[in-house]
């Protein structure tokens, strides 16, 4: 059996993988009608079955997590979701896209590339625990021990759920990139842990009363692309989409700090359904 070179103390592997989470992208695309108007018919099989074959999520080549979907408005026609530990097989269902006659007429329009991340305000048990203290609990109640009880079960899956998440299956999804300020006078990065913690507790609140219908992914871009963090929403109907966005905008970590992208509102969709939608073949 082959040994790994000695490494000295102190030095850090080379990978692509994370050392925790995975990677994240979001792709656009649009389909290119007058150069999908000059393929012939056998051509255009050809492009849908391509395409069927690269949005395949359970394809022996295809990422941990793949999610493909119908964009509304003019931004895109579709979207594919996928997360890995390897960039290079999120980036080869890409290329993949844009390869032979599929290439021809899809014109991709947007990306944002992120990785899985644990928030630094998801608490911690001890910190839990002192947030329950902070909010007038006894530590010597059953109250208080029941709801020690029940975070200790629930903290390890949301982490998990964080790093490595199950994509739900609800029909609606929305995405938009955002940044926290640094202007002067209203720069997130210059406030106290404290103070960033007890604003990012009243966001959570409010996102917690949208519980079984909506849902969210936060991706974190630092580094590896234009803005900080990608929101990924998920919901059972489009107007919770429109209901939580409104509702979460009155939190102070919103209305004072936070600066958004554009939002892209799509809905899942197979690529057989995409290319029905689209009018493709």
């Amino acid at each position: 059996m082959s040994q790994r070179p000695h490494q000295p103390p102190g030095q850090v592997e080379s990978s692509t993988a994370p050392q925790e989470g995975w990677h994240c992208t979001h792709l656009y695309y649009r389909f290119d009608r007058p150069a999908l108007a000059a393929l012939g018919h056998s051509d255009r099989q050809t492009a849908c079955e391509q395409l069927i074959k690269a949005l395949d999520p359970q394809a022996d080549d295809a990422t941990k997590r793949m999610q493909s979907f119908l964009v509304s408005g003019h931004r895109a026609d579709f979207g594919v979701l996928m997360l890995d530990d390897d960039p290079l097989r999120i980036d080869a269902v890409h290329q993949a896209l844009l390869a032979r006659r599929l290439g021809v007429v899809l014109r991709p329009t947007y990306s944002f590339v992120s990785m899985t991340e644990v928030s630094e305000y998801v608490p911690t048990l001890e910190q839990y625990g002192q947030r329950l203290l902070a909010e007038g609990e006894q530590e010597d109640s059953p109250a208080y021990q029941a709801k020690m009880k029940a975070y200790a079960k629930r903290e390890p899956m949301m982490r998990q759920q964080r790093l490595t998440p199950e994509l739900p299956d609800w029909p609606a999804m929305c995405f938009y990139p955002m940044n926290k300020k640094r202007k002067t006078g209203e720069n997130w990065f210059t406030l106290p842990f404290a103070d960033r913690n007890r604003m990012m507790a009243e966001h959570a609140r409010s996102g917690m009363q949208f519980a079984g219908r909506v849902t969210q992914l936060v991706t974190v871009a630092l580094g590896l692309d234009d803005w900080e963090w990608g929101v990924t929403l998920w919901a059972r109907n489009p107007q919770f989409l429109k209901e939580i966005v409104y509702r979460m905008r009155y939190d102070e970590a919103s209305a004072r700090f936070a600066e958004f992208g554009p939002f892209l509102t799509s809905y899942q969709a197979t690529a057989d359904t995409i290319i029905d939608h689209c009018r493709v073949c």
